[in-house]
């Protein structure tokens, strides 16, 4: 990853609310966040064929809430637009995304063959964030690497970041689709398009 300033920027922010003394009283570490999500996951696929995309929602909606850090994604996807955006307009947009991003999980992790999570390292990154590397082992396959960016926030650990086969981040794909389309729309646009790609997930199904 090759964050702009403007990412860095709000991770600069992010630093600000995630010290202090309280910081310090926090014990779950980053391998335990990112496993009590993965076991969710888990527990979604081997129960996915007699399970709806809403109730596999209902059950992943409390671990995404848990242990990602939904409102610092947003903040930094948006960098500077954040602090433009009003109170009201940033929580719109934390719940759209949240939605999409949960309505994602609910109908991607949709079957079990087999599968098991595994973390095989974790590692210090950018801007005091730990970096968790976990396998998602497939019996028939070749696993899969998922890493899984984290920063301590005042009441502990939370997931900012996703890393697929170490590719492109979650967010640095998402961001420059965000902010134009924040841009071009405000507000309405990117909420709309964020529910509307919750909406079109559950209609495949």
């Amino acid at each position: 990853m090759h964050p702009t300033r403007t990412w860095i920027g709000a991770f600069l922010f992010l630093l600000l609310i995630a010290s202090g003394p309280a910081a310090e009283a926090a014990t779950e570490a980053p391998e335990g966040v990112v496993s009590d999500f993965q076991s969710a996951l888990l527990s979604v696929m081997k129960t996915a064929d007699s399970t709806t995309i809403g109730q596999r929602y209902e059950r992943l909606a409390p671990r995404v809430d848990a242990n990602f850090a939904i409102e610092a994604m947003m903040h930094i996807i948006l960098g500077e637009r954040w602090r433009e955006t009003g109170k009201e307009d940033r929580a719109r947009l934390v719940a759209a995304f949240r939605r999409m991003s949960i309505t994602t999980l609910a109908t991607l992790f949709d079957g079990y063959s087999g599968e098991t999570f595994a973390v095989v390292n974790t590692r210090e990154g950018r801007q005091k964030t730990r970096i968790v590397e976990t396998h998602l082992e497939r019996p028939d396959d070749s696993p899969i690497d998922i890493a899984y960016v984290t920063l301590r926030f005042k009441d502990g650990w939370r997931i900012i970041d996703v890393i697929v086969d170490k590719g492109i981040s979650e967010l640095t794909v998402r961001r420059s689709e965000y902010r134009r389309l924040l841009k071009e729309g405000g507000v309405s646009a990117l909420a709309g398009a964020l529910n509307a790609k919750a909406d079109s997930l559950i209609a495949e199904k």
